[in-house]
């Protein structure tokens, strides 16, 4: 394809092909550097000497219009994977807008590449501006590579950047879509306005969390059959109520549910087992010191 475009109009000013043949030289010099030697350095400044060797001419003729404006465009396609692979990126649309002075005027092919570019290193605001520009020129409407850039730029700028008015706009006002392409566009972007709104929990779920929460495991069983044990032990030793050393023995229970679950008391999760824990204590507190104050009362 490169040698394909070095073919030259008859009639052609000698100017316009020595600039052509040079850039094409250059064109094929950077590709070398980059794809096969991998020295990226001086690929990107056979770009720019390329880019240099084209910028003084003007398009005068339909042909050579085309021909630069594909050469030039190959030349910084070539340039931004050389800027990319020297981990330059956050120059690469600088460098090209100096070749093209407005981002309207830079070629489809060159704003998709800065869009996924910038995509691929989550900085898609740094080509929101500009992209937006693009799209926003007649002049670049009626090119072939519209619908793509206006598809990347919905779906890699506008919506990862919650810019979703805008981007139902692009979707329904841009003569890039079809009617499905449209329709789906809008679907996407109302699924994607869903998705960033904060969700409160339902209560079903709060509901789940606290039945699991409460579902035995053999460790808490353990400690529960601990319990009623100490239980059961208390109203056995109910006779010897003052020689009883309730105070430590619960203490003990608590330090062992602690250590044992590994839970901290703080937590949601942890309310069932701390409630369930003080009505035994409770039960244990009513068998010791109930006949006790009965006792009192009835004298």
């Amino acid at each position: 394809m490169i040698r394909r475009l070095g073919s030259v109009q008859a009639g052609s000013s000698p100017v316009l092909y020595q600039g052509s043949a040079q850039a094409l030289c250059l064109l094929d010099t950077a590709t070398e550097l980059l794809m096969v030697r991998r020295d990226f350095r001086a690929a990107l400044e056979t770009c720019e000497r390329g880019l240099e060797s084209v910028a003084g001419f003007p398009e005068q003729e339909d042909l050579c219009s085309f021909r630069y404006g594909e050469v030039k465009a190959a030349l910084c396609i070539i340039g931004i994977q050389a800027l990319a692979e020297l981990n330059k990126w956050r120059v690469v649309l600088e460098w090209v807008l100096q070749y093209y002075g407005a981002p309207e005027k830079m070629s489809a092919k060159i704003m998709q590449m800065c869009i996924l570019l910038y995509t691929k290193v989550e900085e898609s605001s740094i080509i929101l501006e500009s992209g937006g520009d693009w799209l926003k020129s007649p002049a670049n409407q009626s090119l072939p590579g519209f619908g793509t850039v206006a598809e990347l730029y919905l779906l890699h700028v506008l919506i990862p950047l919650g810019r979703f008015t805008e981007a139902e706009s692009l979707a329904g006002n841009s003569a890039a879509f079809s009617e499905e392409q449209r329709h789906l566009a809008l679907e996407i972007v109302e699924c994607k306005r869903e998705e960033s709104r904060p969700k409160s929990p339902p209560e079903s779920s709060q509901g789940e969390d606290s039945t699991n929460s409460t579902d035995p495991n053999p460790v808490t069983q353990r400690f529960q059959v601990m319990v009623r044990l100490l239980h059961r032990s208390v109203l056995v030793v109910r006779k010897g109520l003052y020689s009883f050393p309730f105070q430590k023995v619960a203490l003990a229970a608590v330090l062992l549910y602690l250590l044992l679950l590994r839970t901290d008391p703080t937590l949601p999760s942890a309310f069932p087992w701390i409630s369930s824990l003080l009505q035994m204590f409770r039960q244990m507190w009513d068998a010791m010191f109930a006949p006790y104050y009965r006792a009192n009362i009835s004298h």
